[in-house]
């Protein structure tokens, strides 16, 4: 694998959620009726930085809200995570409070970090309200469809509901278990390529190691890891093909040092292979699904034609294919890389 460096200079702007994609969230059950919204959770008079148990600043911090306020954003934040869970059933938070509230004002979506705990036993668990933008909800539609991970979210006008995302996050997991000796390399290494095939196919951007989580599994004889983007914010939008290339991002160094060293050329191609078969039956598997996504985001709005077409050269010249110069939009792009994946394998 390559080695680059590659940085985002430019903040992405937010894409308000369009009728035709709201239209599509409702037939998938993806929309709801919060009662309580992200604009809700901005009415804090002060806030306070988090830290870790070390001491380090997490850059989240902890809002303080009136106490008028507290008892009805509790509520309607434990009935949000109810609709999330459960449909909605009000059951699965009876013995539930909300413990804290957390805001972070790092990336796109400044999103809200919820707490929820079982009074009864201290399990607790996260959720997260963001700022609804229409590039996050078709990565996180793509995720669902392509991926063998299953997301968990809901939609309200401008705010949007996300289930946690449990893992080790990889900036944390390649600093202080990448080369632990209880753990196969190979099979490391493997899931970063595939992770790293599916991105690009996909066009899902920005995946530094600390915007995707390590999943660890006990097997009966050996461990299994699975990489899992918990941030779908760049999703199709920037030009630079590099952008959605794990590969090419410092932070992701490790894996691709891991990888050059434990595979070789032929078992890289291997697992390449391997992931857009995977692709090639979700494609299959969900094409109506698909079909209906992709008119929806064809009539949207979610980058710029500066962005499109230097992606599609980019594209054109490193599979040299001249087809990509005819696509007009990213999701014409996204097409042509799935149709190029299925001629690949059934060839």
């Amino acid at each position: 694998m390559e080695q680059g460096d590659v940085t985002i200079l430019k903040k992405k702007p937010i894409y308000p959620v369009s009728p035709e994609l709201r239209k599509y969230l409702r037939f998938y059950q993806r929309d709801a009726r919060l009662p309580v919204g992200y604009h809700d959770l901005l009415n804090f008079y002060e806030s306070f930085p988090v830290s870790d148990k070390n001491g380090k600043d997490t850059l989240w911090e902890s809002p303080l809200y009136p106490p008028h306020e507290m008892e009805r954003l509790h509520t309607g934040l434990k009935k949000a995570y109810a609709m999330l869970k459960a449909s909605g059933n009000l059951r699965i938070v009876e013995h539930k409070y909300i413990d804290r509230i957390d805001y972070c004002k790092f990336g796109n979506s400044n999103p809200f970090r919820i707490k929820i705990v079982n009074r009864l036993n201290d399990i607790y668990d996260y959720f997260y309200v963001k700022k609804a933008d229409s590039s996050r909800i078709y990565g996180l539609e793509l995720e669902e469809i392509f991926s063998p991970n299953q997301v968990n979210y809901l939609v309200d006008g401008d705010s949007l509901i996300e289930e946690h995302i449990a893992g080790i996050p990889g900036d944390v997991f390649a600093k202080t278990r990448l080369r632990e000796t209880d753990y196969n390399p190979i099979r490391i290494a493997k899931e970063f390529v595939k992770f790293n095939e599916r991105c690009t196919i996909t066009l899902l951007g920005d995946m530094r190691s600390y915007n995707f989580v390590m999943q660890i599994t006990p097997d009966f004889d050996d461990v299994q890891f699975r990489l899992r983007a918990i941030d779908f914010d760049q999703q199709f939008y920037e030009g630079n093909l590099k952008v959605y290339m794990p590969q090419y991002f410092k932070e992701n160094r490790p894996y691709v040092e891991l990888a050059m060293e434990f595979l070789t050329d032929k078992t890289v191609l291997q697992y390449q292979q391997e992931e857009q078969s995977s692709i090639m039956y979700q494609a299959r598997a969900e094409r109506h699904r698909l079909r209906e996504l992709h008119e929806v985001c064809l009539q949207d709005k979610i980058s710029t034609v500066e962005n499109i077409h230097q992606l599609r050269e980019g594209l054109a010249k490193h599979f040299r294919d001249s087809h990509y110069y005819k696509c007009e939009s990213m999701t014409e792009i996204i097409e042509l890389n799935i149709k190029n994946v299925i001629r690949q394998v059934i060839a």
